[in-house]
């Protein structure tokens, strides 16, 4: 008698299209995400760079959204959906926001389609690169709409005064889990439609409901500060401290850690595969 498990796995290889123990979208979905991160990871320095200043400004496309129309109807959530604009114009623009690389390029890595060294220097440069293209941005966007200002000014205070608490934290890991989300979400999808669904649907949860996003609030911080906030780049930089990490907690193991286990199979495979070619390419050399 064969165990459960082994019948199951059977089964799933005598039913789906492929010959792997899961469903066969989570192969099509494995292989697309490997395949990108790869080429995430193996960007040039020029490349990434230009990737993470349009995210910034993408990011600061959508902010400049969000302030319209939270001037004009007073709700967050509709601000929220407005934001989605900006997570819209990356997806389309191929741009590159510092919290969408803990999913897709960490699958290449642990596939072996790329090194941890490339993925910190995909995430330091993104991040610095992100910062830098929306800190220029909203200061166009501060100079085009002054009457923004305390709109700025309270959002950014509300952001930062709390400090480091139970709810901070919270909303900062929540930041990171659903950005990944959404990021995997889009994976699974080639219609633009549904993708700008997704864009609205992650704006709305995480602009509307207020949870802390390193990058993206720091560029509204930013806007505020251009416009004379009392907010100083220390005062950020302690805030920005314990953000950052609590996003990458939401968005790395609430998120890609389970993922990673449910794709167990065809990551020891594609890594046996790449030792294989490894060991012939020397035999060749």
């Amino acid at each position: 008698m064969q165990p459960d498990h082994q019948q199951t796995e059977d089964k799933r290889k005598e039913l789906g299209r492929s010959d792997e123990p899961v469903e066969d979208e989570l192969v099509e979905e494995f292989e697309n995400t490997v395949a990108e991160g790869a080429d995430r990871l193996n960007r040039t320095w020029r490349a990434l760079v230009i990737t993470g200043l349009f995210g910034g400004i993408d990011v600061g496309l959508g902010i400049m959204a969000m302030l319209a129309v939270k001037d004009a109807t007073g709700s967050d959530l509709l601000a929220g959906m407005a934001f989605g604009i900006g997570l819209f114009a990356l997806r389309l623009a191929h741009s590159e926001l510092f919290t969408e690389d803990f999913l897709i390029p960490i699958n290449a890595v642990v596939a072996k389609h790329g090194t941890w060294l490339q993925l910190c220097r995909l995430w330091t440069v993104t991040l610095v690169a992100n910062l830098a293209g929306g800190w220029l941005f909203m200061w166009v966007v501060g100079a085009a709409f002054p009457q923004f200002e305390q709109l700025l000014l309270e959002t950014s205070v509300k952001y930062m005064e709390s400090g480091l608490t139970l709810e901070t934290a919270a909303l900062a890991i929540l930041a990171g889990s659903t950005i990944t989300l959404s990021t995997r979400m889009s994976q699974g999808t080639s219609n633009d439609v549904v993708t700008a669904l997704i864009s609205l649907i992650s704006g709305l949860l995480v602009v509307g409901l207020g949870m802390l996003h390193g990058a993206l609030n720091s560029i509204i911080i930013f806007g505020a500060m251009h416009l004379g906030a009392a907010i100083s780049y220390s005062d950020w930089f302690v805030w920005f401290l314990w953000v950052i990490p609590l996003n990458m907690v939401g968005g790395l193991v609430i998120i890609t850690l389970p993922r990673l286990i449910r794709t167990l199979e065809l990551i020891k495979k594609e890594r046996a595969e790449q030792s294989r070619k490894l060991v012939a390419q020397g035999l060749e050399d």
